[in-house]
């Protein structure tokens, strides 16, 4: 009964990281669909509208899915047998959603308002580098998929014989309840919240430390 409510919650998981990717992926090609109206347009209201909306669903859809994306990604890696160094595929997975993140976060989202502000003013907007990084962004993601499909290559030096161990009921729980509380804040809040995700991961991968900690011990003794 354990096991199978274990799956389950796992399951859960892992359809919330699929359809938070496969948003992810959309919302990113909205953004690209919509600053090429803009970029190609030679009407200033047109490059406004494509521009401003492409800002808001930057902070209002794109950046909730990322956020949930990334950190069921994350989630499973720690508490499933997967790890996230013990495959190359999924070594990759997790640098490339950090590359991701890090993009979206500190470069798209600024340049996405200074495009905003550069449309008002009847300035051309946006620069082709934001057009080539939303449809990099979505490009990624796409690979990601297939990594998650295909698996390929080996196991990496790091990966040993013992398999790391997996979440409890309680823990997988939350991270479901954490993607749903932090979307519902990020509505009131009118920016992504991922608060309540980043606590369930880090006490999530604290708990696989200690277990590992542990288990060398008792292997030791």
């Amino acid at each position: 009964m354990a096991r199978t409510g274990s799956q389950r919650w796992r399951q859960a998981v892992v359809w919330l990281h699929v359809i938070t990717s496969v948003g992810w992926m959309a919302q990113a090609l909205v953004l690209f669909a919509m600053l090429t109206t803009s970029f190609t347009s030679s009407d200033p209201s047109v490059r406004v509208a494509a521009t401003s909306m492409a800002h808001v669903v930057d902070v209002s859809l794109l950046g909730p899915f990322a956020n949930a994306s990334a950190f069921t990604g994350f989630m499973l890696a720690a508490s499933t047998a997967w790890g996230f160094f013990r495959s190359w595929w999924v070594l990759a997975k997790f640098a490339i959603t950090i590359v991701q993140l890090f993009a979206g976060i500190f470069l798209l989202s600024g340049a996405l308002q200074g495009s905003v502000a550069e449309a008002a003013t009847g300035r051309p907007a946006p620069t082709l580098a934001l057009l080539v990084g939303t449809a990099l962004m979505a490009s990624a993601i796409a690979f990601q998929a297939w990594l998650s499909i295909a698996k390929p290559w080996r196991r990496t030096p790091w990966a040993t014989t013992r398999k790391p161990p997996t979440a409890t009921n309680g823990m997988l729980a939350a991270a479901v309840a954490a993607v749903l509380i932090d979307i519902a804040t990020g509505l009131v809040l009118g920016f992504p919240s991922p608060f309540s995700q980043l606590v369930v991961l880090a006490a999530q991968l604290l708990i696989r430390q200690r277990e590992l900690r542990t288990e060398a011990l008792r292997a030791a003794a």
